[in-house]
């Protein structure tokens, strides 16, 4: 495919938890397929983990099979998985993608996966075991609210994306502090030019750099609320808290792993320690609400994220006809 600076190298859908991007995504692959195919990349830090199926809202096998998708179902529950590492995986499917004459659609709500990909990531410090055993034992002795309050003094910007039990993002934060006197944010985020740069150097790679960033976003947050709500139920109507049981039978599992700390899957874990195997009614409805509230709780900092990254065209999710709307725009920008 010849190269044309006007014409953006993939196309990104963003959107807070439950605005609609899979279907959305979907019905663009439907409209483009006539004349070119559709794949879809992943950009979501839960879609990643095997086992992990009910609770994340992952796409059936049947709209898998529909379009193929890529970065999801990667990584075991126990593994780990970065910003740094889906830049070079989902750069890489770009230019396979592409290579067969196939639009890369790059669809998810991991914010800080859009941005890396985007402005660019500086190379991080290495870890260093003994600030992580300083850190772990100050959590252990006070909680990781007292620790998400201290990187709310040292970094704000950084504490306010983060939720206060977010135990793996918050040390990692604080450790960059420790080891460098910067806040992780100072990582995130790079001057203007800087970014200009890396983006420009990217294009000219053929990398991943210069893509067109759309977004649904709700007018009415009361509307993406009772759907994050009508979602919570149906995962739980689909068998999602014997999803967590299996997980927790491994024995290999701990809360305190990037894959359990996923909402939804945090607060089961929670329940189960607590109620035991078998929780009564009373319990599991205590938990749902949890749920849903820290799953309302993930959406603000979504939209958060989205608000500051003013390169991106916003399409109202609650409006009517807002997928058809998303695909009209998305596929004006597609060759």
């Amino acid at each position: 495919m010849p190269a044309d600076a006007s014409v953006p190298r993939w196309i990104g859908l963003a959107g807070p938890t439950a605005s609609g991007k899979t279907a959305a995504a979907l019905a663009l692959a439907a409209h483009l397929a006539p004349r070119r195919a559709v794949e879809i990349v992943s950009v979501d830090s839960a879609l990643v983990y095997r086992g992990m199926d009910i609770g994340t809202a992952k796409p059936s096998a049947a709209e898998r099979a529909q379009v193929p998708h890529h970065l999801i179902d990667i990584r075991d529950p126990a593994e780990s998985y970065s910003a740094a590492a889906f830049v070079a995986d989902a750069s890489r499917l770009v230019d396979a993608i592409r290579a067969r004459g196939a639009l890369p659609l790059l669809v998810g709500g991991t914010m800080l996966y859009f941005k890396a990909l985007i402005d660019g990531i500086d190379a991080m410090p290495a870890a260093d075991p003994a600030v992580r055993a300083m850190l772990d034992a100050e959590a252990a002795a006070h909680g990781w609210p007292a620790l998400h309050a201290r990187l709310a003094e040292v970094d704000p910007r950084t504490a306010a994306r983060l939720a206060p039990h977010d135990s793996q993002r918050i040390q990692r934060a604080l450790e960059v502090w420790h080891s460098t006197g910067r806040p992780i944010s100072d990582f995130h985020q790079r001057d203007a030019a800087t970014a200009g740069a890396t983006k420009t150097m990217a294009a000219h790679a053929g990398g991943a750099g210069a893509g067109a960033l759309f977004s649904l976003e709700p007018q009415d947050r009361a509307w993406l609320h009772a759907r994050i709500a009508d979602r919570f139920d149906a995962m739980l109507e689909a068998g999602f808290l014997d999803e967590v049981r299996a997980l927790r039978r491994r024995g290999d599992l701990h809360a305190d792993l990037p894959s359990i700390r996923c909402v939804g899957y945090r607060q089961a874990w929670e329940l189960f320690d607590t109620a035991g195997e078998r929780p009564d009614a009373a319990a599991i409805a205590a938990f749902r609400d949890k749920g849903i509230a820290a799953t309302r709780q993930l959406a603000k900092r979504q939209i958060t994220w989205l608000r500051s990254m003013p390169a991106r065209t916003v399409i109202a999710c609650d409006a009517p006809h807002a997928t058809a709307q998303a695909v009209q725009h998305m596929a004006a920008c597609t060759p």
